[in-house]
């Protein structure tokens, strides 16, 4: 089943197929018919001339004139007839395709020699090499061409033409293409690039270019971001960035190419031309902040900073700029032969019109740090060291550094720089004798340390002394005031004892008032006899005052002692009453105390006769003996309460 089915369809697609290749070989070989597809051309070899001209020209290829060999002429799609299979050959080929992006260049086979110094063949009008025939009768040089295929299909006779492939030449944005031809004049002596020609749309057109006397070699025009149909044969193209100019810089153009210019700068200024602009040289007019498409093989841009530009002489430490990477600490030797280090920063400002001479003189910032700012400083700071010692100089930092500022600002001021300031950063001096100062100065603070613990412990003496004297005059003020209570209580009972006294005597007045009217029979004697009774009592009186008095005194002093023992202050307590007025307080508590009666409860009047004098007389004895025993039991009583 399947066997039969495989020869159905053979013989369905075989029939048809072997009745076409039959019926076009009955047609090519008896008709001479030729059938070029619409997507093909036809290449035709001549294989033999039977009538005029039968060989082609020494050194040609491709006849043009029906000689045998290659044709010049193509069969585009359709149908040719008498093209006998016997004398030509056709060859079907596809059409040439240049793709999107990219460009042919194309190689020629056949055609004139090149000119003596010529690597390309210039344009001749060929249709875009479609019409080889008029390339070769038009004057077409063999070898590599000038002119290129763009984009499209094309109908080329690959006997004469060879079409390599290439891609377009594209410059991406923020980039510049630098140009170097291969072909045109040689530059003149002295020159490193061609002048700009016009006309040529960016070297996209060689024909142009060199009619118009364009130059061999490096190009001063460049080209900008785009895509263009650049012959490689041509013109090499080097991709390079565009010239960034950051803000607070300028750039100073220094140009290798151009006319001789006349020197802007002056009399006064000999380490340089300026010129003006599109001149060779400095040009006068720098470049501001932005983005230029400058050729950096025929110019160069040098950057000048506009703002305060900083430099450290210093080992750790760089900005930005970078222009003091190779600046260090400066090593200074001071008079008393001691080597130490400074950091030092210098401030500098260039303006925008005096860049171009800064650059003019050095050539760039670079060779200004190192042939002005670094030996400058350096030599400065040296020198101004040999003058002092190290201390001293520690000690004129402050005068040292504006003296600096003065001097590195005078020299700076001739080469077009103004110095803004110079700073003096860290000073590190030998060890040895950092040791020795740091040992001083430890030293002197432990001096101070220990002054001021000794101020600290005069004032806590001095504190605690006005402490004990506020703390004594407490007690002063405790004393004072024991001495004017006991003031107070001795006059308290001087008065009572004084009060006692009128009692008693008041009492003793009228008890004899009562006993002399008792005695209405014997008054003279019992006058007599209270006469003698009262001065014996009086006598008796006189010696319990005596010794009333030196008990009283006794007792001051035993207050005073306590006084005394107490504070200084005692000894006033005496002085304060008085003395009378302290004894009188004394026998008055010593009355008071033994019921000592000043006056007698009975008087005795030894006055009258005989017989009532003697019996007055033993009545009297009688009853002092029973004021005796009284007295005796009172005293008991109060010796012994409890019985």
């Amino acid at each position: 089943m399947e066997s039969h089915e495989l020869i159905k369809w053979g013989l369905i697609i075989g029939i048809p197929l072997f009745v076409l290749l039959f019926y076009r070989f009955i047609l090519r070989v008896f008709f001479g018919v030729v059938i070029v597809p619409e997507d093909r051309i036809g290449l035709v070899t001549k294989k033999f001339v039977l009538f005029g001209k039968q060989q082609l020209p020494e050194g040609r290829i491709v006849a043009t004139e029906g000689e045998a060999g290659f044709q010049a002429q193509t069969l585009p799609p359709g149908i040719y007839f008498a093209k006998w299979i016997w004398q030509f050959e056709i060859k079907f080929q596809p059409f040439t395709i240049i793709p999107t992006g990219q460009l042919g260049l194309v190689l020629a086979r056949d055609g004139a020699e090149l000119e003596t110094g010529s690597i390309l063949g210039l344009k001749v009008e060929c249709d875009s090499f479609q019409n080889a025939e008029a390339f070769l009768k038009n004057g077409g040089r063999k070898g590599r061409q000038t002119a290129i295929i763009t984009p499209g299909s094309y109908r080329i006779n690959t006997f004469l033409f060879e079409v390599i492939m290439t891609d377009m030449t594209s410059i991406p944005d923020n980039a510049v293409g630098v140009v170097t031809t291969q072909e045109g004049k040689p530059l003149e002596e002295g020159q490193i690039a061609g002048r700009i020609v016009e006309g040529h749309n960016k070297f996209q057109d060689v024909d142009v270019f060199m009619q118009s006397g364009g130059y061999k070699g490096l190009q001063e025009q460049v080209v900008l971001a785009g895509t263009y149909f650049l012959n490689p044969w041509f013109a090499k193209v080097d991709m390079v960035n565009m010239m960034e100019i950051p803000i607070g810089h300028v750039g100073v153009v220094i140009s290798y190419v151009g006319a001789e210019g006349v020197d802007l700068s002056g009399a006064e200024f000999k380490h340089g031309n300026i010129v003006s602009k599109g001149q060779k040289g400095v040009w006068a007019e720098p470049l501001g902040p932005g983005k230029y498409p400058i050729n950096p093989f025929i110019m160069k841009v040098e950057l000048v900073p506009t703002t305060n530009l900083v430099l450290n002489w210093a080992n750790a430490r760089s900005e930005s700029h970078q222009l003091d990477k190779h600046l260090s600490t400066i090593t200074v030797r001071s008079k008393d032969g001691f080597p130490f280090n400074l950091d030092v920063s210098q401030i500098i400002h260039i303006p925008t019109t005096e860049a171009p001479k800064v650059i003019a003189r050095f050539g760039n910032m670079n060779n200004l740090v190192s042939q002005v700012l670094e030996p400058t400083i350096g030599n400065y700071f040296r020198n101004s060291a040999q003058d002092s010692d190290v201390i001293a100089f520690l000690g004129t930092r402050k005068e040292r550094q504006t003296s600096a500022k003065k001097h590195i600002g005078e020299v700076l001021d001739q080469y077009n720089v103004f110095g803004v300031d110079t700073l003096i950063g860290d000073i590190v001096p030998p060890e040895s004798l950092m040791k020795t100062l740091t040992d001083r100065k430890i030293a002197e603070e432990q001096k101070v340390t220990y002054e001021t613990e000794m101020k600290a412990q005069e004032t806590r003496q001095s504190l605690e002394k006005e402490t004990a004297i506020a703390d004594i005059q407490k007690e002063i003020v405790k004393a004072d005031q024991g001495v004017l209570i006991a003031e107070r209580v001795a006059d308290a009972s001087v008065k009572k004892a004084t009060g006692e006294a009128n009692s008693v005597r008041l009492q003793s007045t009228a008890e004899a008032d009562r006993l002399k009217l008792l005695a209405n029979g014997d008054a003279e004697r019992i006058r007599v006899l209270a006469k003698a009774n009262a001065e014996q009592i009086e006598l008796l009186a006189k010696a319990d005052a005596e010794k009333i008095s030196l008990t009283g005194n006794a007792e001051a002093e035993k207050i005073l002692a306590i006084g005394k023992s107490n504070a200084e202050s005692y000894k006033l307590s005496v002085e304060a009453m008085g003395g009378n007025n302290f004894t009188q307080l004394k026998v008055m508590e010593s009355i008071g105390a033994q019921n000592v009666k000043i006056m007698p409860d009975i008087l005795i009047n030894g006055g009258g006769d005989s017989t009532n004098g003697g019996i007055s007389g033993l009545l009297g004895l009688k009853l002092l003996e029973e004021v005796a025993k009284r007295n005796e039991a009172a005293k008991s009583e109060k010796e012994q309460p409890g019985k």
